[in-house]
């Protein structure tokens, strides 16, 4: 594949208009009021040009997922803008800005899995871990006012889009915000889609199996008439094996053993009953499998996303 090179420019506050006749770039904006960490945005050629102001664009906003804890943020900062160079590629067509956070997951509090948004980063104590779906939010408001002072409206309810880790990110970031979100890919999500159920065979699904107890774990309760507002994409190879509940920074104990039971072992034997909890609910989610397919994005997979996207850009 052909290598994308980009610079890195460095700005405490974003000027659009300065570098409005510069390549497309991927470009650092430091923390500010409501986030504690950096985040990249890619302004494509569609938002910088004068004649395409007025209109109003749309966000993407696609959750970091380095796979790896560190508690060197460098190690996620240099993963980000290796992602968000192949995504300007890939979702090229769609002509939207791309936002990408640098949010660390630590090595040293391993279990505080930050990049998937589970039950420990919702609760934890310690801030520098804590609710990242509300400094994304923060970030995501941040670079919506840039684009507005420079004349450039975007929308406030954004595209989402993450693939493991970042899937599940995704996917419980539009349960929790569904005010925010236009569409939501979801891909591979650990072996479980959130699920928009309380219980399930008399069994309670606290997050993030389900929204038993989200109103404790976010402040409010899950806005159901909002999330069937909001499209879902939720797909993965049929010969992916890769689950989170297996793991002990994915799930507790407890609510591993519950989904055993309940689902099956693997996230192929839940495949069905997450797609018909979904259908049951209301919601506006298509469910797809790819064949021969492992724990990998491909090519057919991109496609899919873009064309689901692109339903939703205006």
């Amino acid at each position: 594949m052909r290598a994308v090179f980009f610079f890195i420019l460095i700005i405490a506050a974003l000027d659009i208009a300065a570098i409005a006749q510069a390549p497309a770039e991927a470009i650092k904006v430091e923390p500010a009021n409501g986030f504690s960490y950096p985040y990249y945005l890619y302004i494509p050629a569609e938002m910088r040009a004068p004649s395409e102001k007025g209109g109003k664009f749309t966000l993407l906003v696609m959750p970091n997922n380095s796979g790896k804890t560190d508690d060197d943020l460098g190690v996620q900062e240099a993963d980000v803008k290796r992602r968000i160079a192949q995504a300007q590629t890939a979702f090229a067509k769609l002509g939207v800005a791309i936002l990408m956070p640098v949010f660390p997951r630590p090595r040293s509090d391993w279990k505080i899995y930050t990049h998937a948004l589970d039950r420990d980063s919702m609760l934890t104590d310690k801030a520098e871990y804590r609710r990242f779906d509300l400094q994304l939010i923060a970030m995501i408001d941040h670079a919506r006012k840039r684009f507005e002072k420079n004349g450039v409206k975007v929308d406030g309810r954004v595209l989402i889009y993450g693939f493991s880790a970042a899937g599940m990110f995704s996917d419980r970031f539009a349960f929790l915000h569904p005010d925010r979100v236009k569409a939501a890919a979801v891909g591979a999500p650990g072996g479980w889609p959130i699920a928009p159920v309380a219980d399930f065979k008399d069994k309670a699904l606290r997050y993030p199996l389900g929204v038993a107890d989200i109103k404790a774990v976010s402040g409010k309760k899950v806005d159901l008439k909002e999330l069937r507002k909001v499209s879902f994409l939720v797909f993965m190879g049929d010969k992916d094996d890769n689950d989170s509940l297996s793991f002990a920074d994915g799930y507790e104990p407890e609510d591993k053993e519950l989904a055993f039971s309940l689902f099956g072992p693997t996230p192929i034997s839940r495949w069905e009953t997450s797609k018909q909890l979904y259908k049951e609910s209301g919601l506006d989610a298509e469910f797809k499998l790819y064949p021969e397919t492992p724990h990998k994005v491909t090519m057919a997979m991109i496609e899919d996303i873009t064309a689901f996207f692109a339903k939703h850009i205006k």
